[in-house]
C-alpha cells in the first residue's frame, strides 16, 4: 500500500476492467498500449532494432520499422492477455483456443518419466500457457521480478494457473518434479550468460545458448516436446502447437543438441515473427570475452 505502489494499483484496476470486455474491445487496448510504448520505450526499442537487424540482415530499414511497431503491438495485447488468465479463469477461454498435438503430450506423460515442455518467449506465452495448463496441468520456470508489487501479482498468476513454479535457478527442484513425473515448461531462448552455455547458431549468428535443455533430458530420462503457440491472423483466435517428442534427443553432444533446439525456435518465429519477444537483449554475451554487445 506504499505511495510508490499506487499507480500500478491504478493500472491493475484498470486491467481489471478491460479483460470483461468482449474480446474486439481487448485487443484494441492492447494495441493502444503497444503503440505507447513503442513512443515511450526508445531503449527497448533500440533493442529490438538491433535484434531484427542481426536474425534479418537482408531485411530493408522501412520494413524492420514496421516489423517493430507490430512487435510493441503485439507485447501491448500481451498484458491484457495476460491479465485475462490471471484475474479470470483461462477455462473461459477455451472456446478461442485450438490446440494441436495435446495427446502427444498426454501420452508422454502416462510413461510417468516426465516431461521437458521445451517453450519460447512469444507475446501469447501467458494466455496460452493457462490455457493449455487447463486441460493439462505442467510446473514452470520463471525469473523472479525485482519489482515486489509485480512479483507477488505474478506470483498470484502462476499458483493460480500451474501445479507448480519453479526459480530458474533451482534445477534441483525441476529434476525431482520430472521424477515424480511431471511436465516442467523450460525456456531456453534468453540469454543467460556465459556460464553453462554454448555458442551456437541462432538465424546465422553465433549465439551463447543454454545447454540445460539437453543435460535435464540426460539426466531426467525425460522425453522432450515443443510448445508453441500464436495469436492467428486477425487476432481473433489462438493456436497452441505440441509437437511429437524428440527422438535421438539428447544426442551426446551439446552443441549439436543446443543447435537443434534453436532450429526449432527459429521454425517458430519465421511463423510469427511479431509474436516474439524481441524485447530482450537476446545477444549481449560475446563469443569472445570482452567483445563489444550490439546494445
Amino acid at each position: 500500500m506504499h505511495p510508490r505502489y499506487w499507480f500500478l494499483w491504478l493500472g491493475l484496476a484498470l486491467l481489471f476492467v478491460i479483460v470483461y470486455l468482449p474480446h474486439y474491445w481487448r485487443i484494441r487496448c492492447g494495441s493502444i498500449l503497444g503503440k505507447l510504448a513503442y513512443y515511450s520505450a526508445s531503449y527497448r526499442r533500440h533493442i529490438v532494432d538491433i535484434n531484427l537487424s542481426i536474425c534479418f540482415p537482408k531485411m530493408s530499414a522501412i520494413d524492420r520499422k514496421k516489423l517493430t511497431k507490430n512487435i510493441f503491438r503485439s507485447a501491448g495485447i500481451s498484458i491484457i492477455e495476460t491479465g485475462l488468465v490471471w484475474l479470470r479463469s483461462p477455462q473461459a477461454f477455451r472456446n478461442l483456443v485450438e490446440i494441436r498435438g495435446l495427446e502427444h503430450l498426454e501420452k508422454a506423460l502416462e510413461q510417468k518419466e516426465g516431461v521437458i515442455l521445451v517453450g519460447m518467449h512469444f507475446s501469447t506465452l501467458d494466455f496460452c500457457g493457462a490455457v493449455l495448463a487447463s486441460y493439462c496441468k505442467f510446473d514452470v520456470m520463471y525469473r523472479s521480478n525485482k519489482n515486489p508489487f509485480i512479483e507477488a501479482i505474478m506470483t498470484r498468476g502462476r499458483t493460480q494457473n500451474f501445479s507448480n513454479a519453479i526459480e530458474r535457478k533451482d534445477i534441483r527442484s525441476v529434476l525431482k518434479s520430472l521424477r515424480r513425473g511431471n511436465a516442467v515448461w523450460y525456456g531456453p531462448d534468453q540469454d543467460y550468460g556465459r556460464a553453462h552455455s554454448v555458442f551456437v547458431p541462432f538465424f546465422g549468428h553465433q549465439t551463447a545458448t543454454i545447454s540445460a535443455t539437453s543435460r535435464l533430458a540426460d539426466i531426467s530420462k525425460s522425453p522432450v516436446i515443443i510448445f508453441s503457440h500464436y495469436r492467428l491472423e486477425g487476432d481473433k483466435r489462438y493456436q497452441i502447437c505440441l509437437s511429437k517428442p524428440l527422438k535421438n534427443f539428447p544426442s551426446g553432444d551439446l552443441a549439436e543438441d543446443a543447435s537443434r533446439i534453436n532450429k526449432e525456435i527459429e521454425e517458430a518465429i519465421q511463423r510469427a515473427p511479431e509474436q516474439y519477444w524481441w524485447l530482450h537483449r537476446r545477444f549481449k554475451t560475446t563469443p569472445t570475452k570482452g567483445g563489444i554487445r550490439p546494445y
